[in-house]
């Protein structure tokens, strides 16, 4: 069995677990009662990364496993399969992982480039069996601190066992309704040493960094006593404060690329990677600093949701964490191209749930994202029933627009202007898909919604404010023109082309020329969607008249829905019409 079989197969056992942990939690013996030992969105977001993480290993095994191996073919000096596989040299290679571990964990707190690969595993405020499945989708430099075991001839395969038996150890001592333990606590990780691990006291921070054993904090100066004057708060000392798993895993990383950026001094441009987290340089400390942690000011980070968006949530994670195990279950078998095209299916899914339990989107707006995703994957053949799949995102875009501008409290010109637009964009959506040749008078019906989309933006505009803007993209019109000009054929299809071009570009402009106007970041996410709609409108054409593109159909409908639902989502009213004024 693979690795990650073995996980989609341990993963009832988790869920169990889980379970357990919540029925223990609401009964009167818990240590901590369920109020403050769960909540379901803290769970879900947690779970969804440790999917994520999963799925980031699936494409970066060459990282870990991959490495590994390589090195070990070159530089194992005591390559010997047969010791390393016997009833001792397995717990020997297990303890050796273990030490490796602590060293990588211990960077992992005090190195900013490490700890941007870690601090996933930290960020929930709460310590339950849910956060140990919370794990990171960026190890790029893990692999450096097993590289002793290579050098000692631990084979590969022994290493990815010991790897996978120390991973799973570690799923049981998240929990706080498991007290102290005696004489194990003094020498294993337990649940009361891991919960000092986590915490953000001034007396627990950076401390207790084993995996399996706590002999190595103790031998290396890192041990802490959990303290029973002194509870654990959880979380990190720079709050995420989101539920979006891609900001958990990248956002430390960008906020290292802004200082190292900002900073004038190379040295602290390269340095601030490799020195502790919360390091600036003193030219960007007033800039980019933050103020000085303090535990009185920990705030819980929980945007309400009703009964039924808890439940709603749910269902939501359990369809997409089911359709994670089944990719799991069979990666071994697909081509790397197809796993990295439902890899990216699957993180977006749980990305928008993120959102949506953030309520930063919509009900209707996350079955718009989501269908989104299942279209694209139906037109390259993943799925079946395309031809019901694709016209849904748009559908669902117009009950958007609508129940959102009642929800305002009057169907305003600019809603009736985007309405129309997305009427003739589903319109070309289905002429696109029809069999038979239906090209025509799908370009007439997305030329029409384009002149719907170049009113709206000019609600409040002059026409084409940014005449630099205009004269680039019409410019890059007249190139893709060209480009497609021997493969156009008869003048009909010509003229009927050029209509096209023309309209999408002025489409464009007048997006571009209202963002460089305003400057609020809706309209700029308006005028990035609008490029983006030319950006889809090249590949249907190279596709149709030039060359056939590789997957065609992903690139097209991941850019044209991509376009779609940031102009939806930001060209409303509060932004273009009449209440803007």
């Amino acid at each position: 069995m693979t690795p990650t079989q073995i996980i989609v197969l341990a993963s009832p056992v988790f869920f169990l677990l889980i379970a357990l942990e919540l029925a223990w939690s609401a009964s009167s013996k818990a240590r901590l009662p369920l109020s403050k030992a769960y909540r379901i969105n803290d769970m879900v977001n947690s779970i969804s990364l440790g999917v994520i993480s999963q799925l980031s290993g699936v494409l970066l095994k060459v990282l870990t496993i991959g490495i590994y191996t390589l090195v070990f073919s070159a530089v194992a000096v005591y390559p010997d399969l047969a010791f390393w596989s016997t009833w001792y040299g397995v717990p020997l290679a297990l303890v050796f992982y273990d030490l490796c571990y602590y060293w990588l964990h211990r960077a992992g707190h005090v190195v900013n480039l490490f700890w941007a690969a870690h601090v996933a595993h930290h960020q929930s405020q709460h310590y339950n069996l849910s956060t140990a499945l919370r794990q990171s989708a960026t190890p790029f430099f893990g692999w450096i601190f097993y590289l002793p075991m290579v050098f000692a001839g631990v084979p590969p395969l022994i290493f990815a066992i010991v790897g996978l038996i120390n991973l799973l150890y570690q799923f049981w001592v998240h929990t706080e309704q498991v007290g102290k333990l005696g004489w194990f606590d003094r020498w294993f990780c337990s649940p009361s040493n891991h919960r000092v691990h986590h915490a953000v006291n001034d007396r627990y921070v950076d401390r207790n960094y084993g995996g399996v054993l706590v002999i190595w904090d103790r031998l290396f100066g890192s041990f802490q006593e959990e303290l029973d004057e002194e509870p654990c708060v959880y979380g990190t000392r720079d709050p995420l404060n989101s539920w979006d798993p891609l900001w958990a895993n990248f956002s430390l990383y960008w906020g290292l690329l802004k200082v190292s950026w900002h900073t004038r001094r190379w040295s602290d441009k390269v340095g601030v990677w490799f020195k502790p987290p919360g390091w600036l340089p003193a030219d960007v400390a007033q800039t980019l600093g933050k103020p000085a942690f303090s535990l009185a000011s920990v705030q819980t980070f929980n945007p309400p949701l009703t009964g039924r968006q808890q439940g709603f949530a749910l269902v939501q994670f359990f369809l997409w964490f089911g359709a994670s195990s089944l990719l799991l279950w069979n990666v071994h078998t697909l081509a790397l191209a197809d796993i990295a095209i439902w890899c990216a299916a699957l993180v977006l899914g749980f990305w928008s749930l993120g959102l949506f339990m953030q309520r930063r989107l919509s009900l209707l707006q996350l079955l718009m994202l989501q269908s989104a995703i299942v279209a694209t994957l139906a037109s390259i053949g993943f799925l079946p029933y395309y031809m019901v799949l694709k016209p849904i995102p748009m559908s669902l875009a117009m009950v958007f627009i609508v129940q959102r501008a009642y929800a305002g409290g009057a169907f305003e010109r600019a809603d009736k202007l985007l309405l129309a637009a997305a009427f003739f964009s589903l319109g070309g959506d289905v002429f696109l898909m029809l069999p038979g040749n239906y090209f025509i008078p799908g370009l007439a019906s997305f030329l029409v919604a384009h002149l719907f989309y170049i009113v709206l933006f000019k609600q409040g505009q002059a026409w084409f404010p940014n005449k630099g803007a205009l004269v680039g993209v019409l410019g890059f019109g007249a190139l893709m023109y060209a480009i497609l000009w021997n493969g156009l054929g008869d003048v009909g299809l010509k003229v009927a082309v050029a209509a096209y071009v023309t309209v999408i570009s002025l489409m464009t402009s007048q997006a571009i020329g209202r963002a460089s106007v305003n400057g609020d970041a809706a309209a700029k996410w308006v005028a990035i969607g609008a490029c983006v709609f030319m950006l889809s409108d090249s590949f249907i054409a190279i596709n149709r008249f030039v060359t056939p593109v590789p997957l065609s159909s992903l690139w097209i409908l991941a850019t044209y829905f991509a376009a779609q639902m940031l102009i939806v989502h930001f060209a409303r009213p509060a932004h273009i019409g009449a209440k803007s004024q």
